[in-house]
């Protein structure tokens, strides 16, 4: 992989590099284990609801679990972060819904933070940690509708009433039986 480090990079000490697959700037800031990934593809919510790559902030670490030499060396656990309350995107009633449903999942600073470390390719967390977050938002978003109370139709109610009568006989009919031999 190219890294393409510039004396501009050299100087402040990052790392940069460009992702073949996403298209995103990779930067090595402070922490040597973590990544800070600038994606420069939008995350399409849904219909007239798009949250640009410039919102999105996405920081590569060092996965859990097994995996020997390879979970020791390589930053694959992707963490997902967009800021709820500071986006442009989002009406105020759809921002006060997403705080409502997904309040537990924001932090006090209004983001919200979605964490993948399932695979131990990094493109393929990206992709899951962006499908994860879109689906959050998406039914956090949803609303139900209201059920509109409809009366029964006239056939339904002279079913009912029918149903009604022979019900009525049957239970008649299972009445005491009388000797007749008076």
């Amino acid at each position: 992989m190219n890294l393409g480090i510039t004396p501009e990079t050299r100087q402040f000490g990052h790392r940069q590099a460009q992702s073949s697959r996403h298209n995103s700037t990779l930067v090595r800031r402070g922490c040597p284990w973590c990544l800070l990934l600038v994606a420069s593809e939008d995350l399409r919510i849904r219909a007239g609801l798009v949250i640009p790559a410039t919102e999105l902030a996405e920081t590569a670490s060092r996965s859990s679990g097994p995996g020997g030499q390879h979970v020791n060396k390589t930053s694959t656990r992707v963490s997902l972060r967009w800021n709820v309350q500071a986006s442009p995107q989002l009406s105020a009633a759809q921002r006060g819904r997403l705080i409502r449903q997904l309040g537990p999942r924001i932090t006090r600073a209004g983001n919200l933070i979605v964490h993948c470390g399932a695979s131990r390719s990094r493109a393929k967390n990206r992709e899951t940690a962006r499908e994860r977050l879109a689906a959050l938002v998406r039914d956090g978003l949803h609303t139900t509708r209201r059920r509109v109370p409809t009366r029964p139709g006239k056939g339904a109610r002279e079913q009912r009433l029918r149903d009604k009568k022979q019900r009525s006989t049957t239970k008649r009919q299972r009445g005491r039986v009388h000797d007749r031999d008076d």
